[in-house]
């Protein structure tokens, strides 16, 4: 039984894979990924969403102008997001949550444990 459909935004191909078969076969997530803000926003459409996993540094619209334009559009103001990144400072993690995401898992991430960590985040 799936624990729900997350929406994985990463523009590394490696991460998205490794994060899929994670939270997929590990956590009992439903995975669909995009490659870029742009590709999320048009994902966004296909919901309902448990959540939304996003990468903060992406070339094309990074992961706080993701999260500005998914609000404002297709997401909405309920649906949890948390943000997958190497920058974990604490004034990072301040910003990104003062952002209104639920959350920050820092890159690298434990394959292990990912599935849960994300299901910690958003209450499942």
């Amino acid at each position: 039984m799936s624990r729900g459909r997350l929406l994985l935004v990463d523009d590394e191909a490696d991460i998205r894979a490794i994060a899929t078969i994670a939270l997929e076969r590990i956590g009992g997530w439903e995975v669909v990924a995009a490659a870029s803000g742009g590709e999320a926003l048009e994902r966004a459409a296909d919901g309902p969403w448990a959540a939304v996993l996003l990468d903060v540094m992406m070339p094309d619209l990074d992961g706080p102008s993701t999260l500005e334009a998914l609000r404002a559009g297709p997401l909405g103001p309920e649906v949890p997001v948390v943000f997958l990144t190497a920058k974990v400072q604490a004034t990072d993690r301040a910003w990104l949550e003062g952002l209104g995401a639920q959350g920050v898992i820092a890159k690298p991430f434990d394959p292990m444990t990912l599935g849960d960590d994300v299901g910690r985040l958003v209450g499942r």
